[in-house]
């Protein structure tokens, strides 16, 4: 099986790192496979790469395209000749992206409407990340659920201590972890830095990390004491499983797929939107005091677990038996 990964490729480590685990643990798995990055920004941006796309798969030859984020589902449908295509939707593509106050923008609306319109005749099949966005498809589109896979290779616990001293964080501080460009809107820092306010206990600091190498981010994972997400929405966030790989306590608003993906997880904590429902979840995981059991829980969705899924929903697609509305099985 030959098949294309399209991607944005604008970060500055290139393509997505979680783009790449998964496409890597499908090369384990024995899927011969190629990354093509969309180079650009916005709409204009994207669109500008259909030539290029063009031409690429005129000189190469694949089964299947599958693309990672609704715009590179729209360029890979423009440039495609007759290979099968997988778009798999992030969140904010379906969703909409939100403004000032949490309010989604008019032109995401737009786009999230037109992502629908292509996933329901025009795509072989389409992926996304939660249920939570089960009811933005119209009737009868070829979904499946499925979530990114965490590496458990590159994420695992290590002795508290030992990962302080790696990265020079006081062993009398509680650190309390926002994984986040504060200046993205959908994160909604304005509600996490409210919350951490509120506490106003000396010890307990307030890291916020931008920008950081995703293979560092083990040592910050295992130096804090929790995580904490306050995002308006998510579709399944990388974070919160990375962070459970670690054991690390968990402080989240009910987005994507954190309920699910916690579950009855001790020591992880699940908040509405107001700052002292959030301090008081930060509390209670501070009070725990403790690592989670959260690696044990997760084991279902270890990269190679969701490559053996991803091979499966591959392997139909060409048969033309798309799947539609639930979880794959092995």
């Amino acid at each position: 099986m030959k098949v294309l990964f399209v991607s944005s490729g604008n970060s500055e480590a290139g393509i997505s790192p979680i783009v790449r685990s998964q496409g890597e643990s499908l090369k384990r798995k024995g899927i011969y496979l190629d990354y093509f990055t969309i180079l650009g920004k916005g709409t204009k941006g994207y669109l500008k790469n259909i030539p290029r796309l063009r031409n690429f798969l005129r000189t190469n030859n694949y089964e299947l395209i599958h693309a990672h984020y609704g715009l590179c589902g729209v360029v890979s449908e423009l440039s495609r000749k007759n290979e099968k295509l997988v778009v798999s939707f992030m969140g904010d593509d379906i969703l909409s992206i939100a403004g000032s106050g949490g309010i989604f923008t008019k032109k995401s609306v737009v786009f999230a409407f037109i992502n629908k319109i292509l996933a329901r005749f025009k795509y072989d099949q389409s992926i996304i990340k939660s249920r939570k966005m089960e009811s933005r498809f119209i009737k009868n589109t070829n979904f499946v659920v499925l979530p990114n896979g965490v590496d458990f290779e590159i994420f695992f616990p290590i002795r508290q201590s030992i990962a302080r001293n790696k990265i020079h964080i006081k062993r009398s501080e509680k650190i309390v972890l926002f994984v986040s460009d504060p200046n993205r809107v959908e994160k909604n820092f304005g509600l996490a830095k409210r919350a951490y306010e509120l506490l106003n206990i000396e010890n307990v600091k307030l890291k916020v990390l931008k920008n950081v190498d995703h293979n560092q981010l083990i040592w910050y994972y295992n130096a804090a004491d929790v995580l904490m997400l306050t995002s308006f929405y998510e579709g399944s966030p990388n974070v919160i499983k990375e962070a459970m790989a670690c054991n690390l306590s968990i402080v989240s608003t009910d987005v994507g797929d954190v309920r699910e993906v916690t579950g009855k997880t001790e020591g992880t904590y699940i908040t509405s939107f107001e700052h002292e429902d959030v301090a008081e979840k930060l509390q209670l995981a501070l009070n725990f005091g403790k690592r989670t059991n959260g690696r044990k829980t997760i084991e279902g969705l270890r990269t190679d677990v969701i490559a053996m899924k991803l091979i499966r929903i591959y392997e139909e697609v060409l048969k033309g038996n798309p799947i539609r509305g639930d979880a794959i099985d092995e």
